[in-house]
């Protein structure tokens, strides 16, 4: 058995300061197993991933199991299909203590790679405006992926840091999530070598670029609107003295209270400990911006409409897509919602991209296929072995013409097209897995 690193002297002491009795307990726990968590997504057919619902369950989440720690469900063609989303159970809470509803404008404002954004894209149901937004561009298109491959039709990824997007949408959403880059003390289980990257020093420098992230999303959230803050970490100059220093800087917040299935935070923060509860570590805070007010966002004109030409000819090749509003690069979207001002900001995802169209002929895109709200299209079933062979990027033996969208057991895969017996693979190159299991 491999030992874990050492945990960090200064850590354990600080520790002690904040649990005192408790800190054998937290201690040992620190050196057992990791929790995993799985949560199904509930606006795609989640039946073939039933069995999940046999393990315990995660409270304060909905549709959310713990999973065993030899799990391969993220080898699966399920996980690759959108079945669900695989997460820490602690990462669940900060989505569920932001309660984002159906028609809301929602920011996620640090949203790599993409667990919050989901959870939260899921709870409305695909209604509304879901802005996730990632500066890092390795990591913003990571986000953009799943983003795509949970299905979410209502949902703009963009490229920015939370300076820019403050000075050009004020006071533009009813809810913002900050899920703060920090010192990551709650990963001490998960991925033991990060304690020896750990250091007091990191960890005041955490805190210093929190508070800026935070001053950037208090004139991000309208008036009446509420904001939440997150961390993995335990370290309480970035946890709740950030958040005390965040009522004390900007005024026109109070503190909310929230209470969840095996969550109450009366105060209107809570953290995250192993010991207590089956999660690695994370805090939350919720605050209420004071007033009323509605959500406005000034509105997108620097985008290209969507061409009448090939809006044409994508409309006659899917006549069940809904109809292209806007282009971006060579790609057909749909954005049923007003797109918000986005000149000068980097942009992954528009809504629902829907294809190309080359001269007369219209190619979809892979995130129509994988939408919550699929077209009605020709569909052809796969069995699990043909399902992995799609997957990998391989040919399908079977008598079909034309555009195909293929599927297992309920869930939609990906675009293929058929002619003289033989299904051409337009699966992404590159999302292509030779690994995968049913």
């Amino acid at each position: 058995m491999t030992m874990n690193p050492k945990l960090p002297e200064a850590f354990v002491s600080r520790m002690k300061r904040q649990l005192g009795n408790e800190l054998p307990a937290f201690l040992d726990s620190l050196e057992e197993e990791s929790v995993r968590g799985i949560r199904l997504n509930t606006l795609k057919d989640t039946e073939a991933a039933a069995a999940y619902r046999n393990m315990p369950r995660i409270p304060w989440a909905p549709e959310a199991y713990e999973l065993p720690a030899d799990s391969d469900a993220g080898s699966t063609i399920l996980h690759e299909a959108g079945a669900f989303y695989l997460q820490e159970p602690g990462a669940m809470l900060p989505a569920s203590v932001l309660d984002a509803k159906p028609g809301e404008t929602v920011l996620d404002l640090c949203a790599a790679p993409g667990g919050k954004s989901t959870q939260i894209g899921i709870s409305m149901r695909g209604e509304g405006l879901l802005v996730c937004n990632e500066p890092v561009p390795k990591r913003a298109r990571i986000l953009s992926s799943n983003i795509e491959r949970i299905g979410l039709p209502h949902a703009i990824v963009t490229c920015a840091w939370p300076e820019q997007l403050a000075e050009k949408w004020p006071e533009g959403f009813d809810a913002v999530m900050v899920d703060a880059p920090c010192s990551g003390e709650g990963m001490f289980r998960r991925v033991p070598e990060s304690r020896t990257e750990w250091g007091e020093e990191q960890a005041k420098g955490c805190a210093q670029r929190q508070r800026e992230i935070l001053n950037a999303a208090a004139g991000l959230v309208r008036p009446g609107g509420r904001l939440v803050y997150s961390t993995c970490t335990y370290h309480p100059e970035e946890n709740g003295g950030n958040a005390e220093w965040f009522l004390k800087e900007h005024t026109e917040y109070e503190p909310e209270a929230f209470s969840l299935p095996g969550i109450d935070a009366p105060e209107g923060q809570f953290t995250c400990y192993p010991h207590r509860l089956r999660t690695e570590g994370q805090f939350a805070a919720r605050f209420r911006k004071k007033g009323s007010g509605e959500a406005i966002l000034p509105e997108d004109r620097s985008m290209p409409k969507a061409n009448r030409n090939e809006t044409a000819v994508l409309a006659d090749a899917f006549p069940s897509f809904p109809a292209a509003t806007h282009k971006l690069g060579n790609t057909l979207v749909c954005l049923e919602q007003q797109l918000p001002d986005l000149e000068g900001i980097r942009v992954l995802r528009t809504g629902l991209h829907l294809g190309e169209v080359r001269g007369k002929i219209a190619f979809p895109d892979h995130a129509a296929a994988m939408c919550i709200n699929p077209p009605a299209v020709f569909t052809l079933d796969l069995n699990g072995t043909d399902a992995c062979r799609y997957m990998a990027g391989e040919t399908i033996e079977a008598e079909a013409e034309g555009w195909i969208l293929l599927r297992y057991k309920g869930l939609n895969l990906g675009w293929g097209k058929g002619s003289s017996g033989i299904i051409r693979n337009h699966y992404p190159k590159g999302l292509r897995n030779y690994h995968l299991i049913p």
